[in-house]
């Protein structure tokens, strides 16, 4: 009884929807699953279980950034194989390949994706998701999203709009925070695909744009292994940035994300953001971080004080724009790194040329209330 008021309260995930409803749209169907660590109903199930148990079959595991199990590091390639718990082949999407081929859909009657994103177009499930949807029209093949939270809930829409061929960090459609859940962001780019998949979105229930993390009474599991609470899915769109930069975004630490500095950052204090505050801190980076690893270094840690008002993209300008001021500072491969992780070079540009935080987000403005527009009529909540 307790168990069933918990979950009467809280979100349920399109994984729940579909254990509630008995499995439907998957009974009975043959299918592989796009999924990873966080693929987990609210009581802790994991999507393989739940779907064969719901009558599911599930032929085949497909593994994005990370692998299944959420042990693989930033960047490092996902070996194809055996997944262990579940005895299932696995096929990489992370390693030599990024995309299904048609001989990995062979047999399948939908191809199912349950990926906990982080609300941010450089997070790779995003990229992951496109890629398999376009696999999916290729292969005439139905693509079923189990949807989930964005941890930034749906009203975070800032930040540059990529300007450059789609690699495959900046794949995703509109600007850095589109505010949509992989559902919403599913559904509109299939919409401008010249090849369409019979898409599905299996939406969450009780879930609203305004929610934060911990108001849909989930138990947060880290989606990889340097995102480890809400709080550093909320820093994360703004302290990523410095991965372009000399200075260390906290990985190698017990708190990635919500730590960052160098060793000639003594005395340091950037500006505020809203929703955020910093305290005087100092670390040392271990493995398997490769920047800045071993070495002292005096920065800040990164506090959440309001969830509800956390601008996670002005905190990657204050942050910036403070540390461009240091002598010390570099952007690593002469700015190339930042320009590929936002798809474009006009931040970068801008922080050179000396605008602040206010002008940045001005030059992004017209484009976000154009793309806020687009995206109304493929929202879900």
């Amino acid at each position: 009884m307790i168990l069933a008021a918990w979950l009467a309260a809280s979100v349920l995930v399109g994984l729940d929807v579909v254990d509630a409803d008995a499995g439907r749209p998957l009974a009975g169907r043959r299918v592989g699953l796009v999924s990873h660590a966080a693929s987990v109903t609210a009581d802790g199930r994991h999507a393989v279980d739940v779907l064969r148990a719901r009558g599911v079959t599930v032929v085949r595991l497909f593994a994005p950034e990370h692998g299944l199990r959420g042990a693989a590091a930033a960047g490092e390639g996902v070996a194809s194989g055996r997944d262990a718990a579940s005895g299932l082949p696995v096929v990489s999407l992370y390693g030599a390949r990024r995309k299904p081929r048609a001989e990995d859909l062979r047999g399948l009657d939908a191809l199912v994706v349950d990926l906990q994103d982080a609300g941010v177009r450089f997070y790779t499930y995003e990229s992951t998701l496109l890629l398999c949807l376009d696999a999916a029209a290729e292969a005439g093949l139905e693509l079923v999203v189990l949807d989930r939270p964005n941890p930034l809930g749906g009203e975070r829409v800032a930040g540059p709009v990529s300007e450059r061929p789609a690699g495959f960090l900046s794949m995703a459609p509109g600007p850095l925070l589109h505010g949509l859940t992989l559902g919403e962001l599913a559904r509109l780019a299939n919409a401008s695909r010249p090849r369409p998949a019979r898409l599905t979105v299996v939406p969450m229930r009780s879930w609203r744009r305004g929610t934060t993390w911990a108001d849909t009474g989930r138990a947060w599991i880290p989606p990889s292994p340097n995102l480890r609470s809400p709080d550093a899915a909320l820093a994360y769109p703004g302290v990523a940035l410095l991965e372009a930069t000399n200075v260390s975004e906290g990985r190698g630490t017990d708190a990635p994300f919500l730590k960052l500095g160098a060793p000639w950052l003594a005395g340091w204090t950037p500006a505020s953001a809203p929703g955020f505050a910093f305290e005087p801190v100092r670390f040392t980076p271990e493995a398997p971080e490769p920047k800045l690893r071993g070495m002292a270094c005096l920065g800040v840690a990164v506090r959440v004080v309001d969830a509800t008002q956390a601008d996670p993209w002005r905190l990657g300008l204050s942050l910036l724009l403070s540390l461009r001021q240091r002598p010390e500072f570099a952007w690593l491969r002469d700015g190339a790194a930042l320009d590929t992780l936002l798809g474009t070079d006009r931040l970068r540009k801008g922080i050179d040329a000396g605008l602040d935080s206010d002008a940045l987000v001005a030059a992004d403005r017209e484009a976000v209330a154009a793309f806020r527009a687009r995206r109304a009529v493929f929202l879900l909540y």
